[in-house]
């Protein structure tokens, strides 16, 4: 089943891409995106030229799942945010977010980006940062780091991704935002 480029003029693909992020971060996440108007928004932002947008179709044409990544601003293209990544509750643990991460990936590699980081937030106590003061000693929080609620953090470490680092309180008091990130540059 193919991964290809969000393609810019589909209504329809548009809007199954947007019921798809608001449906699936509406459990842990539900402020991300918390309609369909916002999950539009979304989608045409990351239809801009600097940005990828790809989705994963099957024989029917569903969309099962979408990622997109952005340059991250002040590193001249080496660094690009993976930014949003989601595949439809059906089709989760066969492999698909997985390969969307690796087909960004390459596209990162190809416009000559070397590292790839992505912020992971946990809002709703998955791991055991959440609900914590986490200041002053937070790289030992970190350094203890675990999943207690099927976080994504630890998909991300399947995927080759390290946690690099972690923002305390970025989403309100006890709700912090893990960094993750990984080299995307070819072993020689």
């Amino acid at each position: 089943m193919p991964i290809i480029d969000l393609p810019p003029d589909n209504p329809q693909i548009h809007t199954d891409v947007a019921t798809l992020l608001v449906d699936s971060f509406r459990e842990n996440w539900p402020d991300a995106w918390p309609d369909l108007a916002a999950g539009m928004q979304e989608v045409q932002e990351s239809l801009q030229p600097n940005r990828i947008s790809r989705i994963a179709i099957n024989t029917d044409g569903e969309v099962l799942g979408w990622i997109g990544g952005l340059p991250y601003p002040g590193y001249s293209g080496n660094v690009w945010e993976l930014h949003p990544l989601v595949v439809k509750a059906s089709e989760r643990g066969q492999g698909w977010g997985s390969r969307l991460v690796a087909d960004l990936e390459t596209c990162v590699w190809q416009r000559g980006g070397l590292t790839l980081w992505v912020g992971t937030d946990d809002e709703s106590g998955q791991t055991s940062l959440s609900d914590t003061h986490l200041y002053p000693n937070v790289l030992e929080h970190l350094a203890q780091l675990q999943n207690l609620h099927q976080h994504p953090y630890e998909f991300y470490q399947k995927c080759g991704f390290s946690v690099v680092g972690v923002m305390p309180d970025a989403n309100g008091l006890g709700k912090p935002d893990i960094y993750m990130a990984k080299s995307i540059t070819p072993r020689r």
